[in-house]
């Protein structure tokens, strides 16, 4: 049985943690809890201990626990440790290695998987620091879901609501590999999916590339996983850890990621997420130094990926496409479809903050028409279109 080491943080949503014992309780689990003092405002150790059916540990200066290392032992003998509701102050400290109560420390202390679950007003999880913060503990290899965009307890309206147990708990399996199903939709499928941007040098220093975080990408190539196939992932340059279950291939400039989709060939299923840089330039040996007079540069089209998959006598049984676009989303999908012999294409607009941002509102452009999905975390985009593929397939 895996054990999930459960860390309550204050705020309201910390009711939900209840819900989230429950399912992770009917799903396998075992669950111990870590409450703290700003959770305990919320919910009682009572309440966590009689769902849970461990005990709840409260306090780092409890003299039995400690006098065996008790912060040491819970950081170890869980398979995961999850924080819901991370709170804004509980993710600065973890960002700044703090250990000042049970639970600080015993994430400081912790050796194995951390998921945080993020919840707080709109304007804190927007504000730069938590900004700074979640993108520190991404580096470190933290997962850090995105929260639920919706209604608050202070009235406000954005993203900042703690995500939906059930989304919380597919997240939990996921990095336990749990969902990883060898009898899925897609057992026995191999997807290939391109994600994240791509880096054209101009010299040793300067390169053209774009603002694609890879965050779309991923979440495909983590559903697809989800779902038995085997997944061949090709990254360019991004801050984000490999999902469960996903071969990754990280690559640099558009030649790299064009070698590395033709040697992972034949796939079943491709889903180009890429933002392929759509030029290059001859690069200088050595740094071009400023003259007064600016540098002549002679561009030059990259590979074009998707319609060379198209065009492949090894053309994987189902093609989809990516197109980032700024104005007149749906017509540049539907001709770009027919224009790079894709079945589908998935259509976005990004003249907002979509790229490196944590949503995604899309349009699905298939032969039988245009579907207009609401704005959707990325990770939802992924799962939905996951499922899609499935059904094709």
């Amino acid at each position: 049985m895996k054990r999930i080491l459960l860390i309550v943080g204050g705020g309201i949503a910390a009711y939900k943690a209840c819900e989230l014992i429950r399912l992770a309780r009917k799903a396998g689990l075992s669950v111990r809890c870590v409450l703290t003092d700003a959770g305990a405002q919320f919910v009682t150790p009572m309440t966590l201990a009689a769902l849970s059916e461990q005990p709840v540990h409260t306090s780092l200066w409890d003299l039995k626990d400690e006098a065996e290392m008790g912060h040491i032992q819970l950081s170890r003998e869980a398979d995961l440790v999850v924080v819901a509701p991370a709170t804004a102050d509980l993710l600065a400290r973890m960002a700044g290695g703090q250990a000042d109560d049970l639970a600080s420390t015993l994430l400081l202390a912790t050796d194995k998987p951390v998921l945080t679950a993020p919840a707080m007003n709109v304007r804190m999880w927007q504000h730069a620091a938590t900004r700074r913060n979640v993108a520190q503990l991404r580096a470190d290899g933290v997962t850090v879901l995105a929260p639920d965009n919706g209604a608050m307890a202070c009235g406000e309206y954005g993203p900042g609501r703690l995500p939906e147990p059930t989304r919380i708990l597919e997240a939990i399996e996921n990095a336990l590999g749990n969902r990883i199903a060898p009898d899925g939709p897609l057992a026995g499928k191999h997807a290939l999916v391109t994600a994240g941007p791509t880096r054209e040098p101009i010299d040793p220093v300067r390169y053209i590339a774009n603002r694609s975080s890879g965050r779309q990408g991923f979440a495909i190539a983590e559903a697809l996983a989800a779902r038995g196939a085997r997944v061949t992932l090709v990254s360019g340059p991004v801050a984000l850890p490999t999902p469960p279950g996903v071969t990754r291939v990280d690559v640099e400039t558009a030649h790299e990621m064009a070698n590395a989709v033709a040697a992972a060939l034949p796939a079943d299923i491709a889903v180009m997420v890429a933002a392929v840089a759509d030029w290059r330039v001859e690069a200088a040996e050595q740094k071009i130094k400023k003259t007064g007079t600016a540098p002549a540069l002679q561009f030059q089209e990259t590979p074009d990926i998707l319609a060379m998959l198209g065009e492949s006598p090894r053309r994987p049984r189902l093609l989809i496409g990516f197109a980032a676009e700024t104005q007149d989303i749906v017509a540049h999908a539907i001709a770009k479809r027919t224009r790079k012999n894709a079945d589908w294409i998935v259509a976005n607009d990004v003249s907002g903050d979509v790229m490196g941002g944590e949503t995604n509102r899309v349009h699905l452009v298939t032969a039988d028409g245009v579907e207009d999905w609401e704005l959707l975390d990325k990770r939802e985009v992924g799962e939905r279109l996951a499922e899609r593929i499935g059904d094709a397939l």
